[in-house]
């Protein structure tokens, strides 16, 4: 037996919408020891994303559900502090998807592992979010599906996210007029102000048609995907003819307790004459550009070119309650769990 003990969050029953007391739960037992090919990874932050929620519910979705005593499914920055592999050495870091807990083992032979590449101005946590997989989520979700144009208008819901962070951005980078949707008027002042956009509309303030409007005067070329229902609404008279509708999420359905029930905003975009040009993406379609697009969004964090907030919780024990808060839009920014230094 090896000298770690692991702590680990677990699907202890299926969440019947909002996740309750007794839903997930805390656990701890022995690392063991590592087999040739093996390694230990000690995980030192823990990204928290809207696609886990779904993945806890019974459903076949686009990835297998979580089972009942398994750990949450989420990426980590780790460092190596055991090893029987030639592949990693101790003191490596690496992303990969260890999961909600403070060490993992894992093969060397293990998919979705990549080392970091460690650049002067880029935090570590930043391979989690701007830099990670959700930047590359908005990066490759805006260029390859929505194929932005100079002088085009590009929509974003939850635009002080990191995904929604890096869609603004880069639109502006392609010279697109970039407008945000994000709930109350702290986020919407930091996506106009810090972030560059355009405009940004609170849909909070109760005019959300109204203010849209007024935002996107020669309508709407690309809307990129991430709330759903009044959002989408909202959306849709304005796209103009051509538009396109990369979707990545819709985290307004993701508490329902009957998600079969749930107008997504496929509904809502087959219902328009002419229907736009829409499609569900995956960020790994493009998993052989990874290291590329990482380190472009790396190297535009170094710059100060790529700006970005985060909001922290320390420790894997306040995890749980950092997402229930981060699926409500409690967070500011990128969602990130310290685990450890």
């Amino acid at each position: 037996m090896s000298d770690y003990t692991n702590r680990a969050i677990v699907l202890n029953q299926r969440p019947q919408g909002e996740i309750q007391d007794g839903d997930l739960k805390l656990i701890e037992k022995p690392v063991r020891e590592l087999k040739d090919g093996e390694v230990l990874a000690k995980t030192l932050w823990l990204s928290l994303d809207p696609y886990m929620r779904p993945r806890m519910n019974d459903s076949k979705g686009y990835m297998d559900p979580i089972g009942i005593g398994e750990v949450i499914v989420g990426e980590v920055v780790a460092r190596i502090v055991g090893s029987r592999s030639d592949k990693y050495k101790e003191g490596d870091l690496v992303t990969c998807y260890a999961g909600w807990q403070e060490y993992s083992v894992f093969p060397d032979t293990a998919a979705m592992v990549y080392k970091i590449q460690e650049k002067p101005g880029v935090p570590l946590q930043a391979y989690l979010g701007v830099a990670g997989m959700p930047g590359r989520t908005g990066y490759c979700g805006l260029m390859y599906v929505g194929k932005p144009k100079a002088g085009e208008t590009v929509v974003v819901s939850a635009a002080s996210g990191p995904v929604g962070t890096v869609v603004g951005q880069t639109a502006k980078k392609e010279g697109c007029r970039a407008v945000g949707v994000a709930g109350g008027p702290e986020k919407c002042r930091y996506v106009v102000e810090e972030l560059g956009f355009d405009a940004c509309v609170d849909y909070k303030a109760g005019n959300l048609e109204e203010d849209l409007k007024a935002a996107c005067p020669d309508g709407i070329d690309i809307y990129f995907e991430n709330v759903g229902g009044a959002v989408t609404r909202a959306v849709a008279p304005l796209l103009n003819e051509g538009a396109r509708v990369p979707i990545c999420g819709y985290v307004s359905a993701y508490n329902a307790e009957d998600p079969t029930k749930v107008e997504t905003p496929f509904h809502v975009l087959k219902a328009l004459d002419p229907v736009p040009e829409h499609r569900f993406f995956l960020v790994t379609e493009w998993q052989d550009q990874h290291q590329e697009i990482t380190g472009i969004l790396a190297d535009r964090v170094a710059s100060g070119e790529m700006k970005y907030r985060e909001t922290v919780a320390e420790g894997l024990d306040n995890a749980v309650e950092a997402f229930k808060g981060m699926l409500k839009g409690k967070n500011f920014g990128k969602q990130l769990v310290h685990i450890a230094d």
